[in-house]
């Protein structure tokens, strides 16, 4: 079995210590940094599968750490887990449009940790895969090739933007994306829309999908993401 190597960078002791105890308790090996500008450093040589980062660092804050792994082309497929305080709400939209993979709300548990972990390692061996065009969730199937949604082999009747909204979210289950994000990847960059348009359309997506429509989860303060549950 393959031993993924994570780096933890957090300056507060107590968080750190009960992260690494529980990574190392799965069988991951744990390079720790209490400082962000230490942690980039660590990520850089260690190139890890993972990288866990906190917001509020000495040394660099955590969204400029986000931004120099994302912005050079030797680290920037290495996934992101942002903890953050609440109130950081903010900044974590930020770290997201940067390139994070999801966030972590402090405090939490430690199988909520390890479950958001094995998660994003496990979306991240998926969308390797470049075959994917047909998603299959019980009796909901995506089709990318044809266009098509259907439940039970029954038509769903979607737009082209709400077939394009959930095909993005649902093919990286578990991932948080900011409404932003979803205008850029599904309208285009530079487009003039208000963001708040995103609801509508996935109000409407919701509807039409009838109880499969509940896997659409909603991060207040962020945006949504595709339950991997």
């Amino acid at each position: 079995m393959t031993k993924y190597t994570i780096v933890v960078i957090e300056d507060e002791p107590d968080i750190i210590e009960v992260i690494s105890y529980n990574l190392k308790r799965e069988g991951f090996q744990v390079v720790k940094a209490e400082r962000g500008d230490e942690g980039l450093n660590q990520v850089r040589k260690k190139s890890p599968a993972l990288v866990i980062l906190d917001l509020m660092l000495p040394g660099m804050d955590g969204l400029s750490v986000c931004q120099q792994i994302k912005s050079d082309p030797l680290t920037q497929d290495i996934p992101i887990i942002i903890v953050s305080a609440k109130g950081e709400e903010s900044d974590v939209v930020i770290g997201l449009g940067l390139g994070a993979d999801d966030y972590l709300a402090k405090p939490f548990s430690p199988r909520e940790l390890l479950a958001r972990v094995k998660a994003v390692l496990r979306r991240g061996a998926v969308m390797h895969d470049k075959d994917k065009e047909r998603i299959l969730i019980k009796k909901l199937s995506i089709d990318a090739m044809r266009h098509e949604v259907k439940i039970s082999e029954e038509l769903i009747d979607l737009t082209a933007t709400e077939f394009k909204i959930l095909y993005q979210i649902a093919r990286q289950p578990g991932r948080a994306f900011t409404r932003e994000q979803l205008l850029n990847r599904v309208i285009g960059e530079g487009v003039i829309v208000i963001d708040r348009n995103i609801d509508v359309h996935i109000r409407s997506i919701r509807k039409k999908l009838n109880g499969y429509g509940d896997m659409i989860q909603t991060i207040r303060g962020v945006g949504y993401r595709f339950s991997d549950g």
